[in-house]
């Protein structure tokens, strides 16, 4: 299976294609930013193809990161891969940032929890909490940090997600510390790729997983009157 992986959730403009026949990723581009990802991305998927010198009806599959993340990154991103699939005539799946920062940990060592947050702004986080296996323990939301400390700190646990250094910093000193194992701003993208590659094929285009309103709102004092 080839797989074009693509990722604008949150602080990069990242993609990536993997040959799971050949066990490794072709080709694989990722730009550090914080704004400029419509700009920037349909020139790095192109360059990115051109190095795995493939054509997209050759994929057989599109995966994008669906959120939490920026609202403007995650349309920009998904509206991408949902063009890309209709004009290839291939599916495209859509995969959760919180799982595919938790995946790779995981994979590692299945046996103690993994926390993913990610920085929300405003004392908040975005937060999922894996257990043993890479089962659910608590499901994605926003939540305070302080909210989300209480409900990850129920003994060893690995934080990883951008806020992570806001975790360990919250963390009460009675609780056993926990390990920062990946603060990285953003996911790795051939994690992507490779979720993409495993996710069951789903029946309906992906969407973006916000987990909370925007901020901002339409100004009703603002709006002219009907006739």
């Amino acid at each position: 299976m080839r797989v074009l992986a693509i990722d604008t959730a949150l602080a990069v403009c990242a993609a990536a294609v993997l040959d799971t026949e050949r066990g490794a990723l072709s080709a694989s581009e990722s730009l550090p930013m914080f704004r400029g990802h419509a700009e920037a991305l349909m020139p790095l998927i192109a360059r990115v193809m051109d190095q795995a010198r493939i054509e997209f009806v050759e994929l057989d599959r599109i995966a994008v990161t669906t959120g939490p993340g920026s609202f403007t990154g995650l349309r920009v991103g998904i509206s991408a891969a949902r063009g890309i699939a209709l004009a290839a005539a291939k599916p495209a799946v859509g995969l959760s940032t919180l799982a595919t920062y938790a995946a790779p940990h995981i994979a590692q060592d299945d046996s103690i929890p993994v926390v993913c947050v990610i920085d929300a702004r405003h004392e908040q986080v975005y937060l999922q909490i894996f257990g043993a296996g890479g089962r659910t323990l608590v499901s994605p939301r926003i939540a305070p940090i302080r909210e989300a400390v209480r409900a990850a700190a129920l003994g060893p646990v690995r934080i990883v997600g951008s806020a992570a250094e806001m975790m360990v910093a919250a963390w009460p000193s009675s609780q056993p510390p926990p390990t920062l194992v990946d603060a990285s701003p953003a996911p790795d993208i051939g994690w992507v790729a490779r979720l993409g590659a495993a996710a069951a094929e789903g029946h309906a285009a992906p969407k973006p997983l916000y987990l909370r309103a925007p901020d901002a709102q339409p100004q009703d004092a603002s709006r002219l009157p009907r006739r």
